[in-house]
């Protein structure tokens, strides 16, 4: 079954997912050390392509995803209160597969850095096309992290993952760009002009002068809980995107990095109890938000790890094990929340010739990549210096996206001008 493509969206019209749009190749495995404002975001791709369409003011998904996409969204919850996507799978299917794209610029990835950058592509007056293989915008801050809250994104003291991501999607439409949620690039071809020609999974081809991957950590999957797979879905969850599915419940959170003590601190105030386990003494997330939960009510069990989880049909019991003595503990829970980190995987950008630091694509200080036309920014670049927050990605997809445009249009200037000036107001 294929995604419905749906050209040009803007406020009213059909939209696509974010987040990293690569599938399968290269492997990597990735600890939990997203930080507080860290684009947490980019993706775990969807087993079927949807459509997408807004009608109002909250955000419904499908919930017969991908087992990862059950296990991440844990039943659903609100992801961008300010979207309404509808899906409909069998709707006009094929009615725009064949429908290619010839634009200016392609975007590879529609997290944080991939929306802002649709939006200054248009400023700078390039067409646009972004695709990403979620089926919504947003990349991981709106599929997996929806409650988490920001503090760190200049001139906004504080905003909720999932309202960030719907402020910057709003922002990504005001010069109709076509969004294609549920599509993964695929295969890179040059062209004897060198326009560049990407392949989707979905059958589509879209020929662009220039190509930003913003692709997050690419396609990831939670690293699994060696105790207790079989409770997968019934009471073991990886992701927490609504902590009221928790409400009232006994809740144990396995892990210590930022991920597992930001839902320790979010489930305290509703959760009838919240334990952390974590096998080391010391936690790897931030020294504030250790701090606060190890002031807050918050059980923390060190070295303590997972050995058996137990239940008639879901999570009843849990045991776990002193690292360093051996001694048992045996807990009454209702949810694991198993926050232990991603294995990723790049995918097919792999492919595409560009050189590699790991799993990270190395970029100069334009964002140019070492493949001719193609650009990157956002966490999946590496560079001297590299810092991974949101503030920064944003940065980056500006830079990138200005140097883009002299590269597709050399009559272009680098300096864009100032968008308080009324020459590039839109209207």
């Amino acid at each position: 079954m294929r995604s419905e493509m749906v050209a040009q969206p803007r406020i009213d019209r059909s939209i696509e997912p974010a987040g990293p749009n690569v599938a399968g190749v290269m492997q990597a495995e990735h600890d939990d050390t997203d930080r507080r404002g860290h684009d947490d975001g980019d993706d775990v791709a969807p087993s079927r392509e949807q459509r997408c369409r807004r009608h109002g003011r909250q955000f419904k998904r499908r919930t017969d995803v991908s087992r990862a996409g059950v296990l991440a969204f844990g039943g659903g919850g609100r992801i961008l209160e300010e979207l309404t996507i509808v899906t409909d799978p069998d709707a006009n299917r094929d009615a725009n597969r064949d429908a290619d794209h010839d634009v200016d610029l392609l975007i590879v990835g529609a997290g944080p850095s991939g929306l802002y950058a649709a939006y200054y592509a248009g400023f700078r007056a390039l067409s646009v096309v972004v695709v990403d293989s979620l089926t919504e915008p947003g990349g991981q801050l709106a599929a997996l992290y929806p409650e988490k809250v920001i503090y760190d994104v200049g001139g906004i003291p504080s905003i909720l993952g999932r309202e960030l991501a719907a402020d910057l999607y709003k922002q990504a439409q005001t010069y109709d760009p076509t969004i294609l949620l549920g599509h993964s690039a695929g295969e890179l071809t040059r062209l004897d002009d060198e326009t560049l020609s990407v392949a989707t999974d979905t059958g589509l081809t879209i020929r662009a002068k220039a190509i930003l991957v913003t692709a997050g950590i690419g396609i990831f999957t939670p690293r699994p809980l060696p105790a207790g797979q079989q409770y997968e879905g019934i009471g073991l969850r990886y992701f927490v995107p609504d902590p009221n599915a928790l409400r009232g419940k006994k809740v144990l959170v396995v892990g210590g990095g930022d991920s597992a003590v930001d839902y320790a601190l979010m489930l305290e105030s509703v959760a009838e109890s919240v334990t952390v386990v974590h096998r080391r003494a010391e936690f790897r997330a931030h020294e504030m938000s250790v701090q606060k939960m190890r002031e807050s009510s918050v059980r923390i069990m060190t070295p303590y790890q997972v050995s058996a989880i137990e239940g008639q049909g879901r999570v009843e019991v849990v045991e776990v094990t002193d690292h360093d003595t051996g001694a048992v503990e045996r807990l009454e829970v209702d949810d694991v929340v198993a926050a232990l980190g991603f294995v990723a995987e790049l995918g097919p950008l792999a492919n595409w010739g560009m050189r590699l630091n790991h799993r990270h694509i190395a970029v100069d200080t334009t964002m140019a990549t070492s493949v001719a036309r193609i650009f990157a920014a956002g966490d999946i670049t590496d560079y001297p210096g590299k810092v991974k927050l949101i503030s920064v990605g944003l940065g980056e997809a500006a830079t990138a996206v200005n140097n883009a445009a002299v590269v597709i249009d050399p009559a272009k200037k680098l300096f864009p001008g100032h968008s308080s000036d009324p020459a590039k107001q839109v209207g």
